[in-house]
C-alpha cells in the first residue's frame, strides 16, 4: 500500500508557541506549496485528513473529497495549549521531558497515547483499503509515530525523524 504522509504548511503561531490541537491558521501565502505538494501525490489518492483547519485546508485543495479522522489530531497539550513553551511550570515541564513518550502533559495525552490511536488508524487503513493510495494530511507528531512504527523505531527517538512543514513523505504500508 502506497501512503503519502503529508504535513500542513506553517501557521501563523509564534515560534516558542505550543499549540497540538488547537485550531490555528496557516501563514499566508499558502497556495505555492499546496501547489507543490499536490505535483508529489498521485491524483487518484483517497485523501484523509486531521479535523483541524490547518490540515483541512490543504486536503481539500489536494482532492474533492476527503475523509477526516480525529485519530490524526496533533498530541493534545492539554493545559499548555497556546501557552509559551518558556512559561510552563517547571514542576510540570521536567517529568514530561524526562519522559514524554509515558508521561501525559497535564489535562493532555502523552506521545504513547497519540501512538495508540494512530496505529488505531493504520490498522483500519489496512484493512479496509488496502491496495489504494492514500494520502493522509496531518500534524509532525502523527507523521513521526507512524514512521516509529513501520521501522521498529522506539517512541524515544521519534524526533530523529525530521519533519518540515510542507513535508511530503512516501512509505509502504
Amino acid at each position: 500500500m502506497e501512503v503519502y504522509l503529508v504535513r500542513h504548511t506553517e501557521t501563523t503561531c509564534k515560534k516558542g508557541i505550543c499549540y497540538g490541537q488547537s485550531d490555528v491558521d496557516l501563514k499566508e501565502p499558502f497556495l505555492e506549496p499546496f501547489k507543490s505538494i499536490k505535483k508529489q501525490i498521485p491524483s487518484d489518492a483517497i485523501v484523509f485528513s486531521s479535523p483541524l483547519s490547518r490540515c483541512t485546508l490543504l486536503a481539500n485543495y489536494l482532492s474533492p473529497s476527503i475523509s477526516v479522522d480525529s485519530r490524526l489530531m496533533e498530541m493534545n497539550f492539554g493545559d499548555w495549549e497556546m501557552k509559551n513553551w518558556d512559561a510552563i511550570p517547571e514542576a510540570d515541564f521536567t517529568p514530561w521531558m524526562t519522559d514524554f513518550v509515558n508521561v501525559a502533559v497535564p489535562n493532555g495525552e502523552s506521545f504513547v497515547a497519540l501512538h495508540h490511536r494512530v496505529t488505531d488508524f493504520l490498522a483500519t487503513l489496512v484493512s479496509e483499503y488496502n491496495s489504494k493510495k492514500i494520502v493522509i494530511v496531518t500534524h509532525a507528531g502523527v507523521i513521526r509515530s507512524i514512521l516509529c512504527a513501520i521501522s521498529n523505531l522506539p517512541l524515544k527517538d521519534a524526533f530523529t525523524n525530521k519533519v518540515d512543514f510542507g513535508a511530503v513523505i512516501k512509505i509502504e504500508l
